[in-house]
């Protein structure tokens, strides 16, 4: 009985332990060659969890920087140990960043923001309150008045957004903002890679947390540096809706569409040879040069690669290996 006493104490301890770890938010940062612009939005995001009394983290990932930004986030985060790193030995997209972010965040609601301090961190009490009181998913910035060029970036992002509520039945004016707010739950649901940052509220909702809403954010004009996104980006991002919309409903089950289709195709150019060997056999009708011949052969041929494009897919879904590995130099408080 004797170790009773100590079994108690150590309960104890784990338990304050436990307690004293719950963080009211994570604030996640991605950033590539913004070292001008990070002490001045770290301090700005400390004034605003300070002055609503949260517990916070705030984990940068540096996407492969080439100027001083880490040597930055080592000096800030020596300063505030709610300040962690995650150094990317190289480029490699937004999307890895967030996604190493969302597995490394503790927080009860994880913020994303961008580190061009064109999103506020005056709007995190806001969209925080709104997030725990509304019961929501996700809750999106909406930049309803933009400090960008209207021609190469207001008047695509109003097409692109338009057409991927469209296709996406998600009805946000501004689905790529990166002023966002999650549910914990959220971002360890969801896997983020490619370029699928833009799409992460698709990606909730085929996850199954479909309450989601927007907020009026404001959005400042860009202090430091150049954007890192260019006209691709647009084309881009419609091949990723057309990506993640098949990957949505047919990831899991890739031979319910390709075997389907490969199916059908083949059986009716089965019945247009069989139709052919018959008016061969009956009426003497020669075959070979007929286009008919030529064309149920061809889709013959195509159903039966659609149906083995089915059978590959299901095997790699079932045995494919983690596609998020990314190669990390460094880490800080983490």
């Amino acid at each position: 009985m004797e170790f009773y006493p100590h079994f108690l104490l150590r309960l104890f301890l784990i338990l304050l332990q436990k307690i004293n770890s719950i963080l009211d938010i994570s604030v996640i940062i991605p950033f590539l060659n913004e070292d001008e612009s990070l002490p001045e939005l770290i301090s700005w995001i400390e004034r605003v969890m300070q002055a609503n009394n949260y517990s916070y983290e705030v984990i940068m990932i540096d996407d492969g920087s080439k100027d001083n930004s880490w040597n930055v986030v080592k000096e800030l985060s020596a300063k505030n140990s709610n300040i962690r790193g995650i150094k990317f030995q190289r480029n490699y997209g937004k999307s890895a960043a967030l996604n190493e972010g969302f597995k490394a965040a503790q927080g009860d609601y994880v913020m994303t923001m961008d580190a061009d301090l064109q999103d506020s961190p005056d709007e995190i009490p806001a969209l925080y309150n709104m997030i725990k009181e509304g019961n929501f998913d996700i809750i999106s910035g909406w930049k309803k008045k933009r400090h960008d060029n209207a021609l190469t970036k207001n008047l695509p992002s109003k097409l692109y957004n338009y057409v991927t509520g469209k296709m996406s039945g998600i009805k946000l004016h501004d689905m790529n903002c990166g002023l966002k707010i999650y549910r914990k739950k959220v971002v360890k649901n969801v896997e983020v890679y490619g370029e699928m940052h833009r799409y992460i509220p698709l990606l909730a909702k085929w996850a199954g947390f479909s309450n989601i809403t927007e907020k009026p954010v404001a959005h400042q004009a860009r202090k430091y540096g150049v954007s890192k996104f260019g006209w691709e980006r647009f084309i881009n991002g419609f091949l990723d809706l057309a990506s993640i919309l098949f990957v949505g409903k047919y990831g899991k089950k890739p031979m319910h569409f390709f075997g389907f289709w490969g199916t059908i195709m083949f059986l009716l150019n089965f019945v247009m040879i069989a139709y052919l060997i018959i008016t061969k056999i009956v009426l003497d009708y020669p075959i070979s040069n007929r286009p008919m011949f030529y064309i149920a052969l061809t889709g013959m041929v195509i159903g039966t690669l659609f149906f083995i494009a089915g059978f590959l897919g299901e095997l790699i879904s079932r045995n494919s290996a983690d596609r998020n590995y990314y190669q990390i130099e460094e880490k800080l408080g983490l």
